[in-house]
């Protein structure tokens, strides 16, 4: 991918600050203060924008950077022609290419005000994605048949009946007035007040352009207009470090979950310890050694959740359903691939063999890692013979191994993929990859 406008800027929170910050759930984040944000609008130019349409990102994340600047220098007539600033604000005709930042983003927490009128059809655009919609919300809008009745704020690209697609209230205000828009995405999971209620929770945006794939990392923030005059102001951003990203990620859905690690012993853990350190509130393999650690309880059908750090060519595994002995890729579930994706040593692996993948059985989609040294969270359900992996709050794998026989290996060498049950572990490769906050539920 072509990092041709990525300018990271983040802003360090402590985490008792965002633990206060973020709350139990979405619908209690009072949101980061005021300070914390930057202006993507000047107030009386264009100066950071560019225009495109509803265009899947990956056709110009891909571009070189003289590539990309002659696509954005043949956008400027069109958006100059439709989007006029005029004291602070931004107004649009309702025609034109979509106003999108020169600047890719990855998490980040988005407000702006808005002010529309009857008949008009507009949305934010998540790193390229459709969309948060905005639409004139009344029968005489003529739009009640798609959702109109049920409000602005929804994730309306979604797919029917999927979170978020309509909005939980009905939150806009009379024509005429501005509605305040504030928008949280990390990963692929967002979050949407609207005049201060919220109307859509912790929510996966689906990717528009194509569904079995993610949202990217990365991309660009787009005003999308059509079909009336709208106008814009106050529009500013904050970009999230991943301490509080995992945060925001830990807080939500937590019912159930029980610590598996008190941060200080092996209590409750078996198998290799003597290859894995306890220190700073983590388990951490020693360098040079290995073996599968895991834990004294077995599981059925489960969801784990914990955050790992990878050093530079780290290479580690969670052992699923692991029976006690042997190695957890094949007399486990599976061994779900820990590993340095970015590392010249795994350039030319299968695609079943990095970060996250079930080893040798199921791909998961890649990009998604943070860098070695800073901390990941991860969560993995095993529900019968399927096997989903959020990471950093995007889906990155969803396989049932009963039925994906495009295995690496003969399938025959995989025995275990078919058990119903069994411990949960970490399968060392001699490398000092770390685990911290690991908890689990019985499903």
């Amino acid at each position: 991918m072509s990092r041709h406008a990525v300018h990271l800027a983040f802003c360090l929170l402590a985490l008792p600050v965002l633990l206060a910050s973020v709350g139990c759930n979405a619908s209690q984040s009072a949101g980061a203060p005021e300070r914390e944000f930057r202006p993507l609008f000047d107030g009386t130019t264009l100066t950071g924008w560019w225009g495109e349409t509803t265009t899947d990102p990956r056709t110009y994340l891909k571009l070189s950077a003289d590539e990309f600047a002659e696509r954005r220098a043949a956008s400027l007539d069109d958006i100059n022609e439709h989007w006029l600033p005029q004291r602070g604000i931004l107004v649009n005709d309702g025609h034109g290419a979509y106003l999108t930042t020169e600047q890719l983003f990855e998490d980040f927490e988005l407000r702006l005000d808005y002010r529309t009128v009857a008949g008009a059809d507009s949305g934010v655009y998540l790193r390229g994605i459709p969309q948060v919609q905005i639409w004139d919300t009344t029968e005489e809008g003529g739009k009640w048949d798609i959702g109109a009745d049920r409000g602005s704020g929804g994730l309306w690209n979604n797919s029917p009946g999927a979170p978020g697609k309509d909005p939980l209230v009905l939150a806009d205000a009379p024509f005429g007035e501005w509605n305040a828009l504030r928008i949280l995405m990390v990963g692929e999971r967002v979050s949407v007040w609207l005049n201060d209620r919220l109307v859509v929770d912790h929510a996966r945006l689906e990717n528009y352009f194509d569904r079995e794939r993610p949202v990217p990392r990365a991309g660009p923030i787009q005003l999308q207009t059509h079909g009336g005059e709208i106008s814009w102001r106050n529009i500013r951003v904050r970009e999230i470090q991943p301490e509080e990203a995992n945060a925001i990620l830990s807080a939500h859905g937590n019912h159930g979950f029980e610590q598996l690690f008190d941060g200080e012993t092996f209590d409750g853990w078996q198998g290799a310890t003597d290859n894995y350190d306890v220190s700073d509130g983590a388990i951490t393999c020693r360098a040079g050694h290995g073996g599968t650690l895991f834990t004294e309880r077995s599981f059925a059908d489960f969801s784990v959740r914990f955050e790992f750090k990878l050093p530079p060519g780290g290479n580690n595994g969670l052992a699923i359903r692991y029976p006690g002995s042997g190695d957890p890729a094949y007399s486990g579930m599976c061994e779900l691939q820990v590993l340095d994706n970015t590392h010249p040593d795994f350039a030319l692996l299968d695609a079943r063999q990095y970060h996250a993948s079930a080893y040798g059985q199921a791909p998961a989609h890649r990009g998604y890692l943070r860098e070695p040294g800073k901390w990941n969270f991860q969560q993995v359900t095993v529900v019968g013979s399927r096997i989903t992996v959020e990471l950093n709050g995007t889906r990155v794998l969803d396989a049932d191994l009963a039925e994906d026989t495009d295995t690496m290996y003969p399938i025959d060498r995989f025995p275990g993929r078919t058990r119903t049950e069994g411990h949960f572990g970490f399968a060392g490769h001699n490398d000092p990859v770390a685990f911290r906050r690991i908890r689990a539920k019985d499903l």
